[in-house]
């Protein structure tokens, strides 16, 4: 008996594979998600000021998808100029670690991701309050969210359980703020 083997096809999964960890395929959705390898990281967003959704794997083992983190840096742009800012990739570690920790599987609500100098500056002058001078959301190292599933305050818990950066809780404005910053809370 005769053995049939197919070098296209296994010279397909071959280049699949490799063009995974280059990055080149991802963002990814749906099936695909599937086929990915055990020690791929995946993030889910709903952006509540402009209605996009993203759903990504921005790192596999070590190291990050750069395609991922860049439609990441869009996603999470200044919604009120739609300027992009460069995001701090430990935040997004950061934000995987915390829905493992809650064993969530809802995409977060993005309150606010980057922000401008300007935005953040007519921010403060507004009086809404709350928003730093220094804030880290102009330098991309910070993000407010919530997740449908998860109360508030047990997000709150599970984030500064990691001891990750800066945790904020404004349950009054329904968002939990965490940051690569220094360890902190408020």
């Amino acid at each position: 008996m005769t053995t049939i083997v197919y070098p296209a096809r296994r010279l397909f999964i071959g280049r699949t594979a490799k063009l995974l960890v280059a990055g080149t395929v991802l963002p990814l959705a749906g099936p695909a998600l599937a086929a990915l390898p055990r020690n791929a990281q995946r993030l889910d967003f709903e952006h509540l000021h402009t209605n996009e959704s993203l759903s990504v794997v921005f790192k596999i083992g070590n190291k990050y998808v750069p395609r991922a983190l860049n439609a990441l840096n869009h996603l999470l742009r200044d919604h009120y100029t739609d300027e992009v800012g460069s995001i701090d990739p430990q935040l997004f570690d950061l934000l995987y670690q915390t829905r493992q920790e809650l064993g969530s599987r809802e995409p977060f609500q993005i309150i606010s991701g980057y922000r401008c100098p300007t935005t953040n500056t007519r921010l403060r002058q507004s009086g809404g309050g709350g928003v730093a001078r220094q804030s880290l959301h102009m330098e991309g190292r910070a993000i407010d969210i919530r997740l449908g599933d998860v109360p508030l305050a047990d997000l709150r818990d599970a984030a500064i359980s990691l001891n990750g950066g800066g945790v904020g809780f404004y349950p009054r404005e329904e968002f939990v703020h965490l940051d690569t910053g220094k360890v902190r809370y408020w």
